[in-house]
């Protein structure tokens, strides 16, 4: 009997710890269904710490021989939300996890899918980003400002591998095109095809209805990419942020758009030696600053662009 009620003990001690290490969300979450066999959770738009940390987006692929996640949201606990949520639709096993990038409000609910014993792919710029101070210094940040869904318990996770290039693979029912696009939003990103839906996930490379975050992306390369996404013939788009784009290149233009604004806009000013606070304040913005996250981000966005158009002007790469 004493063996028993101590089994029960730590039994009951686990699961509460397990509670305490990820409380519950407390947010609205629905998982949308995109084609026949594409699903994906939508973040509110906002900073990274509204909504609980909920404001970007995850994908799950339910092939019949198992369920691939591309991304893994903004904290542990939304992605033990995001797990019972897809524990409700099948009860195949999450057997891949495809990460877009390194950003934390993408990678910090890795840790549930590792414990599932998921493989974790990523880009190979993530390398980069997770040996870097920067990564430590954002969740320490995100313990404080995201507490308690971000806390001591919550770990950076590496990927089982590292894509360096293009990856395609079958599962079930199921073709999956990966392709390496480089340091486009960040070090590393990734886009995902779904055959045979005809849907991408593209991370953070296009916005829907958004202003991104450009953190130290090469906007020259990304524009790059997203002239060529425009040409594709797909059904959906899922982003990073936002909702499904139903006109995917309604979604690409307006990203690619925003982009070679800034470009035109910080090269000239840059090609005539005019100070970033000048050209800022003197710069147009009426054809974006309706856009939500307009006010947090843009003067950040520009003035990287301005800084990245001086390191071209030297002729960095």
């Amino acid at each position: 009997m004493n063996s028993l009620l101590l089994a029960a003990f730590l039994l009951l001690l686990s699961a509460f710890l397990s509670a305490a290490d990820s409380p519950p969300a407390g947010v609205d979450m629905t998982l949308e269904q995109v084609s026949e066999h594409v699903y994906f959770v939508q973040g509110v738009p906002g900073v990274a710490t509204d909504n609980a940390g909920f404001i970007s987006n995850a994908g799950v692929i339910v092939t019949g021989a198992g369920v691939v996640v591309f991304d893994a949201l903004g904290t542990p606990s939304l992605s033990q939300l995001l797990l019972e949520k897809i524990r409700q639709l099948t009860d195949e096993p999450v057997v891949r996890v495809i990460v877009s990038h390194y950003h934390a409000d993408h990678i910090y609910g890795l840790q549930v899918f590792e414990d599932l014993d998921a493989e974790i792919l990523a880009p190979a710029g993530s390398g980069k980003y997770l040996a870097s101070e920067h990564a430590m210094e954002r969740l320490e940040d995100r313990r404080f400002t995201l507490d308690p869904w971000v806390n001591d318990a919550t770990r950076l996770v590496y990927p089982d591998r590292y894509l360096g290039e293009g990856l395609q693979f079958h599962l079930g029912d199921v073709e999956f095109v990966v392709t390496v696009v480089g340091n486009a939003h960040s070090d590393g990103d990734l886009v995902l095809f779904v055959e045979p839906d005809r849907v991408l996930f593209s991370g953070d490379i296009i916005f829907e209805g958004r202003v991104p975050f450009l953190g130290d992306s090469n906007t020259r390369h990304w524009v790059q990419i997203l002239e060529r996404m425009e040409k594709e013939q797909l059904v959906a788009l899922v982003p990073g942020h936002g909702g499904v784009a139903e006109k995917p290149n309604e979604a690409i233009s307006l990203t690619r758009r925003y982009l070679v604004y800034l470009r035109e806009k910080m090269g000239r000013a840059v090609d005539e030696f005019v100070p970033f606070s000048e050209v800022y304040d003197e710069t147009d913005w009426t054809g974006f600053d309706q856009l939500p996250a307009f006010e947090e981000t843009n003067r950040r966005n520009a003035y990287q662009v301005y800084l990245s158009m001086e390191a071209e002007m030297l002729g960095a790469p």
